[in-house]
C-alpha cells in the first residue's frame, strides 16, 4: 500500500516503503520531491533516536516552516529511519 504526504495541493512524498515510528510515516529520500525542501538551521534532540535536522517546505510559493524533518546519524535503536523524512505541521500523510 503506497503512502502519500500532500501539502498546499501537492504531493511531496509517495511510497510503498515508509518505516512507521511514533505513528509517524518516514518515507526513502527517493520518494520525496526534493525540490520542495529547503534545509533549515532548526535540530531538536529525541533521548532515544537522537539529533534530527529540518526542512521547510515551499509549494507554489507557500511556505510551511520546519513541516519536515529527519536523522542522519540516529542512534542504533532508530537506525532504520536512518536519513528517511517525516511530516508534519498540517502536512496530510494518508494512503495513496
Amino acid at each position: 500500500m503506497a503512502i502519500e504526504a500532500i501539502w498546499n495541493g501537492k504531493v511531496i512524498a509517495r511510497s510503498d516503503d515508509t518505516v512507521v515510528v511514533e505513528g509517524n510515516h518516514y518515507f526513502p529520500p527517493a520518494a520525496v520531491d526534493a525540490g520542495l525542501l529547503h534545509p533549515s538551521q532548526t535540530t531538536s534532540h529525541c533521548p532515544w533516536k537522537g539529533d534530527a535536522s529540518y526542512y521547510s517546505l515551499v509549494v507554489d510559493g507557500a511556505r510551511n516552516t520546519d513541516a519536515a524533518w529527519y536523522y542522519a546519524d540516529p542512534r542504533q535503536a532508530a537506525i532504520e529511519i536512518k536519513d528517511r523524512i517525516a511530516f508534519w505541521k498540517g502536512v496530510e500523510v494518508r494512503e495513496a
